[in-house]
């Protein structure tokens, strides 16, 4: 049996190293999880008792497409509460997870060969989706001093028929401001390209409200999931918002690959969406935990990085201390039993200078983890 070219894509690096952490976890030792992009907490106590209650009432089987109507009115008016915006909920496509958006978005928009333009370091999951539907990823290097996020500058002389932004960024954490995030709209319009704003950090902000894409403009895809601030990472529920046009082609699309969303998932995604009391406490310990990040990782040696404005990572520059992040990376695991992630991950060419910690798991945990790396880089000097 042949593989197929377009299955031919790089791993996602952070999976390995939670599976090693997994095994020696295993083997009995104790391990401080800093890799992974995933909330300490479960989803809220209101979801889960929702999804209970209709468990004992209904069969959950299919719903349409596009999503449960009443979970795609709240999501619109989430749009009310964080930006003003009155969005219609027919606008609004319930997804398997912010992954399932992308490819329903970059199928809906793209034909083969065509070009989408990124920013690195990012997400690398972009890339990889992109190639595996024979599309052609264009990762643009972005600067220190944009915080390394892209900006017109180096986007300005390229061709590309899409643009894909996130802010709050993964790995990064840093934000777009509105000019910032409205330059990169209009020089998308200006191409002729789609504009996609990868949103799914939204929430999970500190010293400023982030800046939706649909604050600039309605032409415009925006992906999100109930992931992160919803702390709902395995329960695979997400959503797109459209401009009109795109709505019937995403749905056909989404009736053929996906059938729908989990039932389970949506009916917990929308009582959670109303669980503001136990999402802000765990705000609360996001906020902790940054600024425990900010102050310990230098007094460990890891002192060159912005502070997130947002999301619940550090991108450490290490390029003094390793040009191999992944190796790096192995031998933090094994000497200190604390799971980071390579920044080759988000970017193959300078990302083997990097490292992407996250700090979502519970405060203990990152305290513990600080003085582990303290301890390892005292030992390594």
């Amino acid at each position: 049996m042949r593989n197929s070219r377009r299955g031919a894509v790089d791993p996602f690096i952070v999976m390995d190293v939670m599976e090693a952490a997994r095994q020696a976890e295993a083997a009995g030792r104790s391990i401080i999880h800093m890799e992974v992009g995933q909330p300490g907490t479960p989803a809220p106590a209101r979801a889960r008792d929702a999804l209970a209650r209709a468990m004992a009432q209904d069969a959950l089987g299919y719903t349409v497409a596009l999503g449960l109507p009443a979970l795609r009115a709240r999501i619109a008016k989430l749009y009310g509460e964080w930006y003003d915006l009155d969005l219609d909920p027919a606008r609004v496509v319930v997804t398997p997870g912010s992954s399932g958006g992308f490819i329903l978005a970059f199928s809906a928009l793209f034909d083969a060969g065509q070009t989408v333009a990124m920013g690195a370091p990012g997400y690398p999951s972009y890339r990889q989706i992109l190639k595996a539907l024979d599309l052609v990823p264009l990762e643009v290097a972005s600067s220190a001093e944009n915080r390394l996020q892209p900006g017109p500058e180096e986007l300005a002389a390229l061709d590309f028929d899409g643009l894909m932004v996130a802010s709050p960024a993964n790995p990064t954490g840093t934000m777009l401001d509105r000019a910032a995030l409205g330059a990169l709209v209009d020089l998308a319009a200006e191409k002729d390209a789609a504009f996609l704003s990868d949103e799914i950090y939204h929430g999970i902000e500190y010293e400023r409200k982030a800046v939706s894409a649909l604050e600039l403009s309605d032409d415009v895809c925006v992906i999100n999931s109930f992931s992160k601030y919803f702390s709902m990472t395995g329960w695979r529920a997400g959503w797109l918002v459209l401009p009109p046009a795109q709505v019937r082609q995403v749905e056909r699309l989404a009736q053929n690959m996906f059938i729908c969303a989990p039932h389970a998932a949506q009916v917990a995604a929308l009582a959670a969406m109303d669980a503001g009391e136990e999402l802000e406490a765990n705000m609360q310990v996001y906020r902790r935990n940054r600024a425990l990040m900010i102050e310990g990782l230098p007094r460990a040696g890891f002192d060159r990085f912005a502070p997130p404005d947002g999301a619940f990572y550090v991108y450490a520059d290490v390029s003094h201390l390793t040009d191999d992040s992944r190796a790096f990376a192995r031998e933090i695991l094994d000497e200190a039993g604390v799971a980071v992630t390579p920044g080759l991950d988000f970017d193959p060419d300078r990302g083997g200078g990097t490292l992407r910690l996250s700090y979502a798991r519970a405060t203990d945990d990152i305290v513990e983890g600080l003085a582990r790396l303290e301890r390892f880089m005292a030992r390594r000097r």
